[in-house]
Formats: C-alpha cells, structure tokens, sequence
C-alpha cells in the first residue's frame, strides 16, 4: 500500500478562553491517499478551519501530529515546515490574499521566484494562459473581478505543481455562477495532474463533487464517506504536448465569457 500524502493522527487543540479551556479539536484521526478529493464540512464553529491551518503546519497542535508526504510536522522547526509547504502545498483562501501592489503575473511568480525558479515569468504566464486570464496578466487585484482574482489565487497555488491543494471556502465569497466556473477549474486541474485537493467548505454542491467527505461536529470527527464521482481516483494520463486540455478552449473560462456578475468583484 502507498504512503498516503496526509495523515492525522488524534490531532487535537485547546485553547484558554477566560479561566476554562475550550477545545477546538478533539482526537481527529484520518488518512488521505495521493491524488483523493476530500471536502471538510460541519456547522460553523467545528474546527474545520482550525483543521486546516494544523494540516498545513500553520498552526501547532495541542496533541497528536500529522504527516506530510511521510514528514512528522511535530519533528520539523518553521524553518523546516515553511520548506516542506513550499515543496508540497499550494493553498487557497476565501478572501484570495494577493498582494495588491503586484499584478496578476507578478502574483503568480512571487512564490516561484522565492522557490528559485528561474522561468518564473514563463510559467506564471502559462499558468495564467491555463486559467483564462492571459490578457490579464498585467492587472492589479483592484482592477479584478472576485472570480478573476480568485482564478488568480488558484493558478498561483498550483504553478508551483503542489502534490497538495489545500482550499479554505474557495467559493465562500463568489456569487453561484462564478463559484461553479471556480469548483470546475479546481477539479479539472485535480483530474489533469493528480493533484491531491483538501477542501474546506459550507456548500454542500462543492462537498458532493469530492471523492470523500469529512464531517465535524463540536472538533471531533463524526463522519468519513465516499460520496463523489471520483471517489474512484485513477491518475490522469500524460499531457499531450500539443496543450491538450487548456482551460482557454473551454468557453467558461474565455476572455470575454467570465460568467460573473455584477456584485461578483
């Protein structure tokens, strides 16, 4: 059996609130296979957003460790976690967190500069081809829509090709239309390079096109099902070197067909 990408194993968080303790996380135990689509969902205040930042090693965990990609966080200094999530991970966030005196482009090549690349311009412009905003490329996130920003947020998580998308509410500040264009463009790149998606989130449509769904309740996990279409993962089949498969030649994802509406950005 393969080495699964996450695991978690009774990961568990306290924090002080006044003279109690209040437990956010209770004894959280679970694995996810490279390659899975795992949706976490509970009512607000579960902890699935604190589950988040303690898988990705933003946060340290009162108890219980996780491992990623076989690499015990509880063993690893920051400097080290920084250096595993910048080899691993690409994350996206509901409030998209781009930098507002960078451009597009720029956005998307600051962390392939600071990883070193030394084609960041060249595949930061291919990844913005990829999610159709190539004519957008020198805009800033004010002159953006919320969907063409959030498009941006997710060419810049997996420019550098994470083996681990990590998403918290990926569509939470989106209108239906544009987060359906965005779920789609999430899924579709999982299926292209077998990226692994980690997905917090309230909408239930989104949790139904995961191959797995989590359940929270009161920090503890209640619940783990196979629910979507591609609970049956098979790995995606070698690019062909014509670009078969871009985004561009979807109409969702044309220049002029962005789907969003007024109140969207």
């Amino acid at each position: 059996m393969s080495r699964p990408i996450l695991r978690a194993e009774r990961l568990s968080k306290t924090v002080r609130s006044g003279d109690s303790p209040l437990v956010i996380l209770d004894g959280v135990t679970f694995a996810v296979e490279a390659g899975e689509s795992v949706a976490i969902v509970g009512a607000s205040g579960s902890g699935k957003t604190t589950l988040l930042g303690l898988l990705a090693g933003l946060d340290r965990p009162s108890s219980g460790d996780v491992w990623l990609d076989g690499h015990a966080l509880s063993g690893e200094d920051e400097d080290r976690c920084a250096a595993l999530r910048q080899r691993l991970l690409g994350f996206v966030f509901q409030s998209f967190q781009l930098l507002p005196a960078l451009t597009a482009l720029e956005n998307v090549m600051l962390p392939l500069e600071l990883a070193g690349a030394d084609d960041a311009s060249q595949r930061a412009r291919a990844w913005l081809d990829r999610v159709g905003l190539g004519k957008r490329g020198h805009h800033y996130p004010r002159q953006l829509s919320g969907g063409e920003q959030q498009r941006v947020a997710i060419a810049r998580a997996f420019s550098g090709e994470p083996k681990l998308l990590m998403a918290d509410e990926p569509t939470g500040n989106l209108d239906n239309a544009t987060g359906r264009e965005v779920a789609d463009l999430m899924f579709r790149l999982n299926r292209e390079h077998g990226t692994t998606l980690v997905l917090v989130t309230h909408d239930l449509d989104l949790a139904r096109r995961c191959g797995r769904r989590l359940s929270l309740s009161a920090g503890r996990l209640v619940g783990d099902e196979k629910v979507g279409s591609d609970s049956n993962f098979q790995p995606p089949a070698a690019p062909s070197p014509e670009g078969e498969g871009k985004l561009e030649s979807d109409p969702t994802f044309s220049e002029g067909n962005r789907g969003l509406s007024p109140t969207a950005g």
